[in-house]
């Protein structure tokens, strides 16, 4: 069987409109836009709950949002905003260098949204990270527990997030001394 994201594929190679039905469904509350129901209903299975089914929307939405062609190697929505913020930090002055950058303050943001603010926080970091091939059902995968009480998938988002950071600032720290070693 198909991953969800590869069945819209397919469906979109053989019907153009159903990227643009998808788009258009991010204005209403997930799961609520009529047309986007054969595209989506399929995939959803009735024990799962509505908040299963509000986020296999909302990622169909979102996917057809950021849908570019050529994007390259997908990866996570974390792991993106990281680059992002990782050029913002380059491109800052030495002084503004440790202060949050914009995309790091949404990125928290997006962590902290509740149910409610959720589409609208992931429509606005979706669109940031426009220039960045997202793995769009890793994302299903963890919107579909992001209530879980242990919050276990926000924290595996951060640990992404500052992890790639750390990564990054470890690497160009040992490029700058001169050391070849590993960090």
């Amino acid at each position: 069987m198909s991953t969800f994201i590869e069945s819209l594929e397919q469906m979109t190679a053989r019907d153009s409109k159903v990227r643009a039905v998808l788009k258009r469904s991010l204005a209403f509350d997930p799961g609520t836009h009529p047309p986007a129901f054969p595209f989506v209903e399929y995939r959803v299975q009735d024990e799962e709950g509505n908040w299963n089914r509000q986020m296999y929307y909302l990622v169909a939405g979102l996917w057809a949002m950021h849908w570019r062609e050529g994007q390259g190697a997908p990866m996570t929505l974390a792991q993106a905003a990281a680059v992002i913020d990782r050029e913002q930090r380059k491109n800052a002055s030495s002084g503004d260098r440790n202060k949050n950058t914009a995309i790091e303050r949404r990125f928290i943001a997006l962590l902290d949204a509740d149910e409610t603010q959720l589409p609208h926080r992931l429509r606005q970091m979706i669109s940031l990270l426009k220039d960045h091939a997202i793995e769009f059902d890793d994302l299903l995968k963890d919107l579909r527990s992001w209530n879980h009480p242990a919050r276990f998938v926000q924290i595996k988002w951060a640990k992404q997030f500052y992890h790639t950071n750390d990564n990054d600032k470890n690497d160009t720290e040992t490029i700058i001394s001169g050391k070849e070693e590993t960090v």
